[in-house]
């Protein structure tokens, strides 16, 4: 494992860019599953997004670190843990095809808070008031943003949150499993994990490539998630989490612009208010536990 870059301030800087390119590569693969999503199925999608990440990982890091790469003290929580990712990604999929790209992006952010929610509840961790108070803030603006009960979206409102939630446990066992697994095996079996499992799904609902085109945009969502991860771990080899963890949601900015370019939607005031409050009670909320350095903050899949 090649040991990680001095954190000096120019280290820091390079660390930043590196965060803003990955939320910008986050940005289009959303803005690209969506767009694609008309037409073919949302699981085609998934599978060459994991495909391409399992086969692009092991490609790279195999000749580097050989058989130290899959060598693993958890594998039965490495398999917990691609099969969460695999549900989150698949939600996450299937939600973007009902809602705007940056408000789907602003309702994502809302994980740290729900982190923070689950960690006291279940594994009893000591809250402040001010945590609570960005909690409660951060969920509030998503309510603001989905609105539940508006015609456009309706049920489907819902299942953004649901995975969030998911992705929540998902943080919690890999904050867990950081302690004494190395990264790029974490990164290696989430590939793997995620392809086998919508291999086995990918029978019943494989379908014809349209053409040319479609294919090409099916491997640019395997190819933006993929970059954007190893992006993720340059970044976060250079600068501390405290400094990176407020330029996450860069993403909510980038995935604005993307449904704009690509569909023409701007997000109205409540909308707008909702992404405020969410920026604002979610990177608060980040910087805090980064900086006490409680649990990891990680960037969402999709």
């Amino acid at each position: 494992m090649p040991e990680p870059a001095r954190r000096t301030p120019a280290h820091a800087l390079l660390g930043i860019a590196f965060l803003i390119a990955a939320t910008a590569c986050f940005a289009v693969l959303d803005t690209t599953v969506k767009y694609v999503g008309a037409f073919v199925s949302v699981l085609v999608a998934v599978w060459f997004r994991y495909v391409f990440h399992a086969v692009a990982v092991s490609a790279i890091m195999l000749p580097l670190r050989g058989r130290r790469l899959w060598q693993t003290a958890h594998p039965r929580y490495q398999v917990l843990r691609g099969c969460l990712l695999l549900m989150v990604s698949i939600m996450s999929f299937v939600s973007v095809q009902f809602m705007p790209v940056g408000e789907f992006t602003a309702i994502i952010m809302i994980s740290p808070l729900a982190v923070t929610l689950l960690a006291a509840l279940f594994l009893k961790e000591d809250v402040s008031v001010l945590r609570w108070a960005l909690v409660a803030g951060g969920f509030a603006g998503a309510l603001l943003v989905v609105q539940p009960g508006r015609e456009v979206i309706g049920w489907a409102s819902l299942l953004p949150l649901v995975m969030v939630f998911t992705y929540a446990w998902f943080q919690i066992l890999t904050s867990k499993m950081a302690r004494t697994e190395d990264p790029m095996t974490m990164h290696f079996y989430t590939g793997w994990v995620g392809a086998l499992m919508a291999s086995l799904a990918l029978p019943f609902v494989w379908q014809v490539i349209p053409d040319a085109r479609t294919f090409a945009l099916l491997c640019l969502i395997g190819l933006m998630g993929t970059v954007g991860h190893f992006l993720l771990i340059l970044a976060f080899a250079r600068a501390p989490a405290s400094t990176l963890t407020p330029y996450l949601y860069t993403q909510i900015g980038f995935a604005m612009l993307c449904g704009w370019a690509v569909f023409g939607h701007a997000p109205g005031p409540l909308e707008l208010a909702g992404i405020g409050m969410i920026v604002f009670c979610g990177a608060t909320a980040s910087w805090l536990t980064a900086r006490d350095r409680r649990l990891p903050v990680e960037q969402p899949e999709a």
